[in-house]
């Protein structure tokens, strides 16, 4: 076997393969086993069953349940049958079926922004088809907010959203903010503190009473880039296959909202959005007492920088002089010094020189 870290529980199998080398174990907490149980089995079951055939399956199935004691339905044509909804209007029912995700709600899936449905569009679905909603996001434009903004207009109707977002560096869009304050059932609060929180957190919860709960972390903020074309990687999860990540999610999310960085924006307070709007422009004041520059070397440059770097980390020579030859100036230093002289055509020469 393979040497390394391990977190597996100790079969009659892997005892034997140790038997002979150094280990550690550890007793699994009380608090921990039906976890560690759980996803022991799980592997073990998945592997069983991926080296039978579907008779092999059937059958083997049946025997579980009958140790079980909760049978697993497998009908006449022997297809087992998953359920996808459940409600007791018909035309509620078929707008659910015809609304659900793309992507599964009962395992994880990876959005790279390269192939699959865009994250907009799972969003879009996701929210036709939750119960409640919580995002945290560090800033909101309004080109992002407009591609889900239907669809969150038609669940406030009736369902409660939360959103925790900040004003760092100016980033969010004024416009975006107020409008998503102004819907019904909505709380949005701010944190203002520029120079301590920094939050970067891009998360996006939507609970199911139904214990499908799905949350998608990831790298996507609220703009037209990050829910479209944009190359973000956001890892959807979901309640029924990874309870603990999403109840940290909402512990962590819970946390925040009750913390007091975080304020909430009430869009009819004119005290409120003056603040907001003084937050949100402050990227502009800062940037305007810089000058920003793209500065590349040339080759020639490039041979010189690399020659200044060898005397100062091989050599420890750290009075250079780097002469561009052009014929124009003349450039005096006293002192001993080494001279790297560059002339256009990317040719180098080096001397030592004392001059007084």
């Amino acid at each position: 076997m393979d040497f390394g870290l391990y977190e597996k529980l100790l079969d009659s199998e892997l005892k034997n393969q140790i038997s002979e080398l150094h280990n550690e174990t550890r007793k699994v907490d009380k608090s921990e086993s039906a976890k560690v149980l759980a996803t022991a089995y799980y592997k073990i079951l998945r592997k069983i069953l991926s080296e039978k055939k579907e008779e092999e399956k059937i059958d083997f199935v049946r025997k579980l349940n009958k140790e079980i004691g909760n049978e697993i339905i497998c009908e006449g044509d022997k297809k087992f049958l998953e359920l996808l909804a459940v409600h007791e209007d018909e035309n509620i029912l078929k707008q659910l079926i015809n609304d659900r995700p793309k992507t599964s709600i009962s395992s994880s899936t990876l959005f790279t922004g390269y192939t699959g449905p865009t994250l907009e569009s799972e969003l879009r679905r996701e929210i036709r088809t939750a119960d409640r909603i919580d995002f945290i996001v560090s800033f909101i434009k309004y080109s992002g907010l407009v591609l889900i903004l239907e669809d969150l207009e038609e669940f406030t109707k009736n369902k409660k959203l939360r959103i925790i977002t900040t004003s760092y560096m100016g980033a969010s869009d004024y416009k975006a903010i107020l409008k998503l304050s102004q819907l019904p059932n909505t709380e949005v609060k701010i944190s203002y503190d520029t120079n301590r929180t920094r939050l970067h957190a891009k998360g996006y919860y939507f609970e199911r009473n139904t214990g499908f709960s799905t949350a998608y972390i990831g790298s996507s903020n609220i703009s037209n880039p990050a829910l479209s074309k944009g190359l973000e990687w956001n890892l959807k999860v979901s309640e029924y296959t990874s309870k603990d990540v999403v109840d940290s999610i909402i512990k962590t999310f819970e946390t925040y909202w009750n913390d007091d960085e975080f304020r909430t924006f009430m869009p009819g307070e004119e005290e409120d959005k003056k603040e907001l709007k003084i937050a949100l422009s402050k990227r502009e004041r800062d940037e305007k007492d810089y000058i920003f520059f793209d500065l590349r070397p040339f080759s020639h440059q490039k041979e010189i920088l690399e020659d200044l770097r060898v005397e100062r980390e091989e050599y420890e020579s750290y009075k250079n002089l780097v002469v561009a030859a052009t014929g124009e100036r003349v450039i005096i230093v006293t002192g001993c010094i080494n001279v790297l002289v560059s002339r256009v055509s990317g040719t180098l020469t080096k001397y030592n020189s004392c001059i007084a």
